[in-house]
């Protein structure tokens, strides 16, 4: 009798656990497709600045909820993913190459903030926003082998300050309200 009683409680764990990982990687497919979305809306937007390099990072607001919803492994995993899929759809190794050069210095930097609670999701996402542009400058002076990239670094972090503010301040609000959805759920 004990002996079933303990496979039919194997059982429900197995059951539970495979429903976890299954609404896990639902989650983790949904904030990716999210991120290449909002990337290739932001790609259709305009933006007339001199300085090469300056965008929105709307995907960033993925990275900055993902890292409340799923934390820094499972932001890491979207975001890498993101960047692969996005480099092979609409890019090339070079794109994926920065794409990640900036996001893993920024997921770096946001996740040790997060852990240390030192910021809030907007100072978290403005950290990212430098890190993000520190990282992607360093890697393009390293491939053209020259420090003469780094003349833009100062109009890429007032543009990443302002950006990530931005970022911090939505992807605050919607980390939250995802985190009430995602408990209702649960």
């Amino acid at each position: 009798m004990g002996h079933a009683k303990s496979r039919r409680e194997e059982q429900g764990r197995l059951k539970k656990n495979t429903s976890e990982r299954t609404e896990r990687a639902a989650l983790y497919g949904l904030l990716t497709a999210l991120a290449m979305v909002l990337g290739f809306v932001e790609s259709l937007i305009p933006i007339p600045f001199p300085v090469p390099g300056i965008r929105l990072g709307l995907a960033n607001l993925v990275t900055v909820a993902g890292l409340y919803l799923v934390g820094i492994r499972g932001t890491a995993a979207v975001t890498v993913l993101r960047i692969v899929l996005t480099g092979l759809s609409f890019g090339n190794p070079y794109s994926m190459a920065y794409g990640l050069s900036g996001s893993l210095l920024s997921l770096l930097v946001m996740g040790a903030a997060k852990k240390r609670q030192w910021f809030s999701p907007v100072g978290i996402s403005i950290l990212g926003g430098i890190a993000h542009n520190v990282g992607q400058v360093s890697f393009a002076a390293f491939i053209v082998r020259t420090a003469g990239v780094f003349y833009y670094l100062p109009a890429l972090l007032a543009a990443g300050c302002a950006a990530g503010a931005v970022i911090g301040v939505v992807g605050g609000i919607l980390a939250e309200r995802l985190s009430q959805f995602l408990k209702i759920q649960n």
